[in-house]
């Protein structure tokens, strides 16, 4: 079997994508041939969509998979080949009007139409598809992300009385802002990896908190700093899937996310969880980490327990399956 994985073009601030498509395809190779083809324009223009198109369009495989970001791509392929991994549908959310009418023709209706088979990353994700394209449940397949091989478990004496709390990105969803407010009055030093603005840095030194802010990490570099931390706290408003939520778990972290999907049930019962949007819900989460040594030990256990099934191993069997399912449908046709 020759699958081709089809990418959008590489860029320096972006590459989550092409990292977990790298994890699953290493446990892949030696089972079938994959191809890896890249479009060279990532500017939506036209005349770059026409260049993406004519540089799919060349690749000969079993199994198309554009593995998201440029969803549009799939219909210069054969569609009885194609599976599209949409990971989420915060592009609809971020936009309006005509703009968002677009997105949502040629990024989604349209795509879905077309495709074999849907792969998304969460039920919630499965749940918004189906919404906004209007296609059969039965054309959508949840396959969860992997968690990063570089994530490893490592002992730590939990420090309680200055502990290290963790915070993955920036963006507004990431709910900095709360945190912030939560964290007011609490002996601790707040990690915060992802570029920060100058409204955060004026709150966190009104509320006196100690943090530090990293950006541009090395895979590896993260998974120390990940080591390097006794809590990670991701308390999201939004998310496709959470991946610092199994990354933390993985790292043997006690993690502190959301208790809303996709969140609650990527972590399974291996987590505390806060309602993102209030304050006190979150600062009494943290408190009950720093707090409860039995109960901080019971989640980090289930969340051990509960990221095996997140190993990249695991979710390339998963793929390995729908890819076998398409190339049995082109048998009988």
């Amino acid at each position: 079997m020759k699958v081709c994985y089809i990418y959008r073009k590489p860029q320096a601030d972006y590459f989550s994508i092409e990292k977990i498509f790298r994890q699953i395809s290493s446990f892949l190779e030696e089972r079938i041939a994959i191809i890896r083809e890249y479009a060279p324009y990532a500017r939506l223009t036209p005349q770059n969509i026409a260049k993406n198109f004519k540089v799919v369009r060349k690749v000969i495989a079993d199994v198309y998979h554009v593995t998201g970001d440029v969803h549009y791509l799939v219909l210069g392929l054969p569609g009885k080949k194609t599976i599209l991994t949409i990971h989420d549908c915060v592009f609809l959310y971020n936009t309006s009007g005509i703009k968002r009418r677009l997105l949502t023709l040629f990024f989604l209706k349209l795509p879905v139409r077309h495709c074999h088979t849907i792969t998304t990353i969460s039920e919630k994700s499965r749940d918004e598809i189906i919404k906004h394209s209007g296609c059969s449940p039965d054309k959508v397949v949840v396959v969860p992300n992997p968690v990063g091989e570089m994530f490893y478990y490592s002992e730590r004496d939990f420090n309680t009385s200055r502990p290290v709390l963790l915070f993955i990105g920036s963006t507004p969803n990431k709910n900095l802002e709360r945190v912030i407010c939560a964290l007011e009055g609490i002996s601790c030093q707040l990690v915060i990896v992802g570029k920060i603005n100058e409204l955060h840095r004026q709150l966190l030194e009104k509320a006196g908190i100690a943090y530090r802010q990293l950006s541009g990490l090395t895979e590896q570099a993260l998974a120390d700093v990940y080591a390097d931390s006794d809590i990670v706290l991701f308390p999201s408003t939004y998310e496709g899937f959470g991946l610092p939520v199994i990354e933390g778990q993985k790292s043997g972290r006690p993690v502190i996310t959301s208790n809303i999907s996709p969140m609650k049930e990527v972590a399974g019962e291996g987590a505390c969880f806060v309602d993102p949007f209030n304050v006190v819900s979150i600062k009494e989460g943290i408190k009950q980490v720093i707090g409860d040594k039995t109960y901080r030990e019971t989640i980090v256990r289930k969340g051990l327990d509960n990221v095996q099934q997140y190993e990249a191993s695991v979710i390339a069997e998963r793929y390995l399956h729908v890819y076998g399912q398409i190339t049995s449908y082109q048998s009988f046709i």
